[in-house]
């Protein structure tokens, strides 16, 4: 799973790039949700949070709420962030997040809210597994694309999709 901070800031951007969301901070709980719960994979609708089974979440929510699309961006950007990487990261990924979390937190305004404000940590030091440059593509890249595009594209081609995400692991190998 991308951390909270990393999932608010793609949220953040998704909302100045598109004009579909009609209440942000329903939008934003929406957001930190699936991660909010003890067993992700009841709320990420597969074995766990790094497959998501985006098909099963839209066949369940055909209209969505803007908590739902909160919801569902943080499938497609938890599914897209696996995809990404070149390996299951082990537990150095955590502490980047923690190291990432007070740039991230000023670049995208990032308002962390206090469901989640006991788990969001800050702390100095060097990143052992992502990269800066990684994140921020990632955050601008999944937030271009909007919602009604993912879900046209997930239910209408599948393989389109994983071809899609294909081209994005090659974008992001640095």
């Amino acid at each position: 799973m991308a951390g909270y901070v990393i999932h608010i800031a793609i949220a953040n951007e998704y909302v100045k790039k598109h004009d579909d969301i009609e209440n942000h901070e329903e939008f934003i709980k929406g957001t930190i949700y699936p991660d909010s719960v003890k067993d992700k994979s009841q709320t990420h609708y597969g074995p766990n949070s790094s497959n998501p089974n985006l098909v099963k979440f839209l066949e369940e929510h055909k209209e969505m709420s803007d908590f739902e699309k909160g919801y569902f961006l943080h499938l497609v950007s938890d599914y897209i962030f696996y995809r990404i990487l070149d390996e299951n990261p082990d537990d150095r990924i955590y502490s980047d997040y923690d190291i990432l979390n007070d740039e991230l937190v000023e670049k995208y305004n990032v308002k962390v809210p206090k469901e989640i404000e006991n788990v969001i940590h800050s702390k100095q030091g060097d990143l052992t597994y992502l990269s800066i440059k990684l994140v921020e593509n990632f955050i601008e890249d999944v937030s271009n694309e909007s919602i009604e595009e993912y879900i046209t594209e997930i239910m209408e081609n599948p393989q389109k999709w994983l071809d899609f995400n294909c081209w994005l692991i090659n974008f992001y190998i640095i």
